[in-house]
């Protein structure tokens, strides 16, 4: 893996489940509203049109009530691999995630490029901590008898 550039912010995760059931939980709106978002948030999605080109359009609800309207578009789609997505909507990002094939499981890649280093720096002590907790949820989500799986 690259490392980061003064733009971009990097996390990753191992889930010990298969590429394409990770792939899944993002592409499936019924999974990706389960959770998608920091702790304590929930969502509410206008659209999802998960193709190069579509709109992912969706509020955040907060834990203390406040809405945070997010609009994105698909830009890249590679079935089990690879979604990137442009995050239209202030702040401003690129969002590629990969999803690579490791023993026993997936290593799920997040890799944010913002507009300048310095929204970067802005935003570094929010969105790593909130990238952590999408993981957490992630795997809770994965890990639930309730989701179903290949």
């Amino acid at each position: 893996m690259n490392p980061p550039t003064a733009n971009e912010l990097v996390s990753f995760r191992f889930f010990p489940h298969s590429r394409q059931r990770v792939f899944e939980a993002f592409s499936d709106p019924r999974q990706l509203t389960c959770w998608f978002g920091p702790n304590g948030f929930t969502s509410t999605f206008k659209q999802f049109d998960f193709r190069p080109g579509g709109a992912w359009i969706f509020t955040f609800h907060g834990p203390n009530g406040t809405d945070y309207p997010n609009e994105s578009t698909f830009i890249e789609i590679v079935p089990n691999e690879r979604i990137v997505y442009d995050h239209v909507v202030p702040p401003h990002f690129r969002m590629a995630m990969t999803l690579a094939e490791e023993a026993g499981g997936t290593r799920l890649t997040w890799r944010m490029a913002f507009e300048t280093a310095q929204l970067c720096e802005t935003l570094k002590g929010i969105c790593i901590p909130a990238n952590e907790e999408n993981f957490d949820r992630l795997a809770a989500h994965l890990g639930s008898s309730q989701t179903t799986h290949p």
